[in-house]
């Protein structure tokens, strides 16, 4: 099998590297990540300036750019071959409900699956990285599955709680729950005395009843989401129509 691994955070990132790590033994890998920090980018390709590639010394290749510049590079440009599997993470923070649609991390996995690649998101629930270790086997596992039932490309979005390997419960399928309003900007001043704006951060859960990831992972479960792209609102269709007749 061949993997090409990516993520939003960084080539430097933990996550990245124990992603790296413990794929490495049951595939060919080639990672290619961000130079830097760059969560929260989606799925933006950079296109008002050309982007350089670089090897570091552990063999990671990083792009001044996005997660989804980073897969789209691979894919087009930089890799003699065409992976198996798409692989993205692991991040830092969860990637539940709405923030799918802000993730860097669940872009590298898209671009990946635009491409018709099967591709995999992974994300801890929380930040710190804490249980790192027991969250890179459980991806480890979930690449080894083989989702026989799953039409492909499939797009998967998998968020684990920061547990001890020994305390996760099982994995489960979910949909995806939904927030509240982000919350409200953080103002500030720059040293010229000019307004600043941080944006603030993602709401609480809405909908996190049973079946979503909010519930399992709350739960102590390994929740994994099927993901697609089609943003067409099927049940307004025939609405629209009687408007526009």
């Amino acid at each position: 099998m061949k993997i090409l691994i990516s993520n939003d955070d960084g080539y430097l990132a933990p996550g990245i590297i124990a992603l790296a790590n413990v794929l490495a033994p049951i595939a060919e890998i080639v990672v290619v990540a961000p130079d830097s920090n760059r969560s929260g980018s989606s799925n933006s390709l950079t296109l008002d300036r050309p982007l350089s590639v670089q090897r570091a010394d552990n063999g990671f290749y990083f792009v001044n750019g996005t997660p989804s510049d980073c897969v789209h590079i691979a894919l087009t440009g930089l890799l003699n071959f065409r992976p198996d599997l798409i692989v993205s993470g692991i991040n830092q923070g969860q990637n539940m409900g709405d923030d799918t649609l802000y993730s860097g991390t669940v872009a590298a996995a898209t671009e990946g699956f635009l491409f018709g690649i099967p591709a995999i998101a992974f994300s801890q629930l929380h930040k710190g990285w804490d249980e790192l270790e027991a969250a890179a086997m459980v991806a480890r596992e979930i690449v080894e599955r083989r989702f026989d039932n799953l039409p492909l490309p499939y797009l998967l979005n998998v968020n684990i709680p920061n547990l001890p390997y020994d305390q996760l419960k099982t994995m489960v399928a979910t949909r995806l729950g939904k927030r509240h309003e982000s919350e409200a900007v953080v103002k500030d001043k720059d040293p010229h005395g000019r307004d600043i704006y941080w944006i603030g951060p993602a709401g609480a859960a809405r909908d996190a009843g049973e079946g979503t990831d909010f519930h399992a992972t709350a739960n102590g479960h390994v929740s994994i989401t099927p993901l697609q792209i089609d943003l067409t609102h099927a049940a307004q269709l025939a609405a629209l129509r009687k408007d526009l007749s």
